[in-house]
């Protein structure tokens, strides 16, 4: 069971050598161990699974609890998606225009990851072509928020 400690500690796939250098074992050990993983993970009701792609293995989520990977993990924002994300929770509702203006055109893509991580939500305006812009329930949810300060005259630079 040591090589399946080492593939949960390392979280990243392994070469057979790397496995075998890490246990302490010989390759042949280590092969034997992980056949020995491979029918014990697949004959028993587990979200995990051994799996071996391009000589690589690794300990893994099976695909059909993918989806709670985007519920649960924390989600990592790049400091420019976080600085337009604060800005649309500052001064929003906003026009999604008046948010380029303020943060550059790479918010465009910031505005793209944060309506697909479900922070922001974009609504058309009845007249124009633009979109209105505001963060969610999701927001405050995954923020621990339940209200924003008002922002007196905010200022920003972009990026």
């Amino acid at each position: 069971m040591r090589v399946e400690a080492i593939l949960y500690l390392k979280a990243q796939p392994l070469t057979l050598h790397q496995l075998a250098d890490l246990a302490g074992h010989e390759a042949t050990a280590v092969e034997l161990a992980l056949i020995e993983l491979f029918n014990d993970y697949a004959h028993r009701q587990t979200a995990l699974e051994i799996v071996e792609v391009e000589g690589k293995y690794s300990l893994q989520l099976k695909p059909r609890y993918q989806d709670l990977v985007q519920s649960l993990v924390p989600v990592e924002l790049g400091i420019a998606v976080q600085r337009t994300l604060a800005m649309v929770a500052l001064r929003g509702p906003i026009r999604q225009t008046e948010l380029i203006e303020l943060r550059g055109s790479s918010a465009y893509q910031h505005i793209h990851e944060l309506v697909e991580l479900g922070f922001v939500q974009r609504r058309r305006e009845s007249h124009g072509r633009s979109y209105t812009l505001q963060v969610t329930e999701r927001f405050y949810q995954y923020f621990e928020v339940d209200q924003l300060p008002a922002v007196i005259g905010a200022e920003t630079a972009a990026d």
